[in-house]
């Protein structure tokens, strides 16, 4: 049985604390947890990366919760997830995964999974800006 404490997608700053604290549970001797960051470059970019804007299908959260729910489910783990949407700087937090389970295995299982789901199937799409004034679009998968 699934155990999805938070799956949101987020226009504002993503608490990190609050998702860690969704997770606690008495039967769980571990906790794992990963955040995404804008980083200041990317292979594909002309030049330094300075912004990403984020924009989400408005299906976005209901698809997270149920990669949420597929994820603890085959883990056994309780998760808590976030996705932000918007302008992001280099330094912003874009994604806040936290698992716990029984084993750290599980935890770590289930945080790795969440992440490539989350890169694969969730319909949210990313405009990269760069230093030079390009942009270019990165959709599902990319």
């Amino acid at each position: 049985m699934s155990d999805v404490r938070i799956a949101g997608i987020s226009d504002g700053p993503i608490d990190v604390d609050a998702h860690l604290a969704a997770v606690v549970d008495a039967a769980a001797g571990a906790e794992t947890s990963f955040i995404g960051r804008v980083r200041d470059h990317d292979p594909d970019a002309s030049a330094a990366v300075i912004a990403l804007e984020y924009s989400a299908h408005p299906d976005a959260e209901r698809i997270l919760g149920e990669i949420a729910e597929r994820v603890s489910d085959a883990h056994g783990a309780v998760v808590a997830v976030s996705h932000r949407i918007g302008r992001l700087a280099v330094g912003d937090v874009a994604v806040v995964i936290a698992c716990s389970a029984a084993h750290r295995a599980e935890a770590y299982a289930a945080s790795r999974e969440l992440i490539e789901e989350i890169k694969r199937a969730l319909p949210v799409w990313k405009r990269q800006r760069a230093a030079d004034g390009s942009a270019a679009w990165k959709g599902i998968g990319g």
